[in-house]
């Protein structure tokens, strides 16, 4: 692994690089799915169904009958762990509804703002490698929560034409029966322009590969929201001598075996724990499955030593990671200087593991430095917040000279008008 020993800040902005991810490459396949979704709908879906996963699909919908039993082919110990799951994201995503307050910020001025449920979103879950079902309940409780009218879900078909029974059953819990057999750039676009079968949205959350990330981008085009840019997983662990080695590298290791374009990156405050981290995770190398992957990952990440804590704060700030772990003693210093990451996760016994299935917390968060701007999916991510204001008659004659006066220096008479016609018939 690549290591660093309190790099110059001039070198920051190298280290804190991901790993190469053009969307160029992508963006005419992309633009032709498009193209095609838009002139033959279901047709092409089932066509790029069958030239990308080798599926020949006769129905896109997935039947009601199949979702209502999918219980029956998923064992005792996986339906239960997902029922657990299911209540700790409801309880969390259930404690940030919005409480309306209204407030006079004059007399006789009331202003208010209320919480709207977006009607129509669209959930994507990838397949590939693994079928992500925890995604299903990390996207569907908030939309449930927020009462949305209608629930899309798209996610690829495996070799025989079907979805993961535990997909279907996370469906099934959240009360979602539109589900689509679909995956890849051609969901996005049916989700973005609508099809026979797949309903038109107004947003679309979820994770996926570089055609997923570039036809969410585009989809922006059709009047279609996003939650966010995505790119690859990622993880930046900071911790000092007295942290444990083993668990620092099963962290490490649980995030570099999504995929080869993953990143872990470990700040450690203590030069010899560098080392022992690093033999620990080709330790640990030896048991795990995805082994290919895991190793490409690694060929990305980054081993950084910093004497300084206040450097290295700055420096976690710069790359502003997905997924934060602090595993260090002086915990409060690295928790109040973060002001740019997706989720954080505190001390010797939060893996990153327990975030991604069942604390609560949501794991669908901003990637590749976005966390300077955007936030991780939670119940406001499907919500408009609309405002209300209510003026009674004082109220307008207490504010009209304020209101006119400031019309007239912008030069927008009838501005002013619509508040002086109104004063003149109070005043008489």
């Amino acid at each position: 692994m690549n290591k660093f020993f309190n790099p110059e800040i001039t070198s920051w902005s190298s280290l804190v690089q991901r790993p190469l991810y053009s969307l160029d490459s992508v963006k005419d396949v992309v633009d032709g799915i498009f193209n095609n979704v838009e002139l033959y709908g279901d047709k092409s879906l089932i066509d790029y169904t069958n030239k990308f996963d080798n599926v020949k699909l006769t129905d896109l919908k997935i039947n009601a009958d199949k979702i209502s039993n999918s219980e029956k082919n998923i064992g005792k110990e996986l339906k239960d762990a997902i029922n657990i799951a299911f209540d700790n994201i409801y309880k969390f995503h259930e404690n940030q509804i919005y409480k309306s307050k209204k407030i006079e910020t004059t007399k006789g001025v009331l202003c208010w703002q209320e919480k709207r449920a977006i009607e129509n979103v669209g959930l994507y879950i990838p397949g590939g490698t693994a079928p992500l079902f925890s995604s299903v309940l990390m996207l569907a409780i908030p939309a449930m929560i927020a009462q949305c009218k209608n629930i899309v879900l798209c996610s690829p078909p495996d070799k025989n034409g079907e979805l993961h029974p535990a997909i279907l059953y996370c469906a099934k819990l959240c009360k979602i029966d539109t589900v689509i057999s679909v995956g890849g750039a051609q969901s996005i676009a049916a989700m973005s322009l609508g099809t026979e079968t797949v309903p038109k949205v107004n947003k679309i959350f979820g994770p996926g590969n570089q055609f997923v990330t570039y036809a969410k981008l585009k989809s922006i085009n059709f009047n279609t929201a996003i939650d966010m840019p995505a790119g690859p997983s990622e993880l930046l662990v900071v911790a000092d001598k007295y942290a444990n080695p083993n668990y620092i590298a099963s962290d490490l290791l649980s995030q570099a075996e999504h995929g080869p374009d993953s990143q872990v990156i470990f700040v450690s405050l203590s030069k010899s724990l560098i080392d022992d981290v690093e033999k620990c995770i080709y330790d640990q190398i030896k048991n795990l499955d995805r082994k290919d992957f895991i190793n490409k990952s690694i060929s990305n990440s980054k081993l950084v030593f910093f004497e300084d804590k206040t450097k290295a704060i700055d420096f976690i700030n710069l790359y502003a990671p997905e997924h934060y772990i602090i595993n260090v003693q002086d915990e409060s210093f690295f928790i109040d200087n973060i002001v740019s990451a997706g989720s954080v996760f505190i001390g010797n016994y939060t893996p990153e593991s327990a975030g991604d299935y069942a604390s609560g917390t949501n794991h669908t968060l901003p990637t590749n430095g976005n966390a300077k701007q955007y936030s991780g999916v939670n119940l406001d991510s499907f919500q408009k917040t609309i405002t209300f204001q209510k003026i009674s008659k004082t109220g307008l004659l207490n504010i009209s000279k304020t209101v006119e006066t400031m019309a007239d220096a912008e030069g927008l008479q009838a501005h002013k008008n619509a508040v002086s016609i109104r004063v003149k018939d109070l005043n008489n």
